[in-house]
């Protein structure tokens, strides 16, 4: 589904402050699987999501979405395929508009055609029912302007906003580290809900060891640009160069 191939960057080459962020890195993650990605700070983690997502690019190496090259596409086209939810709820809705007119951008995602001012009818029922389901009681304020709503709704809504855009990759960016433990737990329970039931392909970034151990089904731990450990809960067995044996070995 998602290969990187041989993938480096590396930031201020030649300069005294030359940093390596990944080094020579070979992925590939499976359709319909929930990848957890955990590291140190300076570990590579942030900086590789970036790649994927293509807000940079690599210095070397491939990025195939389905078979697909997409690494020297910028972010806004490879929006078409892959959604990406960051830490900062602020930065996933726009605050100004109502939270249906928000879904209305996020429907229009990847499409050649302008936004349209109006809403029908059967837009606004699709988007009442969808949202019903995270149990928040969001449904009656789809009139409402984003910018009132809790960090945690906003969330829970860009997750949702999200998975109705139809991506075939979901990247999660540490989405509950900016939200209260309340909020971030359910925050986590609703992305992992919509992950199992849409088989959607998904790699989370956490620095929290309880969120790594509790969601996905593939543990993945990077240090110094590298991949370190790999294991896959599915395949019940390590993958690469590690001898990891079980999840609670990475902590």
């Amino acid at each position: 589904m998602l290969q990187l191939q041989h993938i480096t960057k590396i930031f201020n080459r030649g300069k005294a402050t030359e940093v390596a962020a990944v080094q020579d890195l070979t992925l590939q993650l499976r359709p319909a699987t929930f990848s957890v990605l955990v590291g140190a700070n300076g570990s590579g983690k942030s900086t590789l999501l970036n790649l994927i997502a293509g807000s940079i690019y690599p210095d070397n190496g491939s990025i195939l979405l389905k078979g697909r090259e997409v690494q020297r596409l910028p972010d806004h086209r490879r929006s078409r395929w892959i959604g990406r939810v960051f830490q900062n709820p602020l930065l996933g809705t726009a605050a100004s508009l109502s939270v249906l007119d928000n879904f209305r951008m996020a429907a229009l995602r990847g499409s050649t055609k302008w936004v349209r001012l109006g809403i029908g009818g059967a837009f606004r029922k699709q988007v009442a029912e969808k949202v019903s389901t995270l149990g928040m009681g969001l449904e009656n304020k789809l009139t409402q302007p984003m910018g009132t709503l809790s960090g945690g709704q906003r969330q829970a809504l860009t997750l949702l906003m999200t998975v109705m855009a139809d991506v075939d990759l979901l990247l999660l960016d540490e989405p509950s580290a900016a939200l209260d433990p309340r909020s971030a737990r359910q925050v986590m329970e609703i992305a992992n809900r919509l992950i199992v039931e849409d088989h959607l392909t998904a790699l989370l970034v956490t620095h929290n060891i309880n969120e790594a151990l509790r969601y996905g089904n593939r543990l993945i731990q990077m240090e110094n640009g590298e991949i370190i450990r790999d294991y896959d809960e599915d395949a019940k067995r390590t993958l690469d160069h590690t001898t990891v044996v079980s999840w609670f070995d990475y902590f």
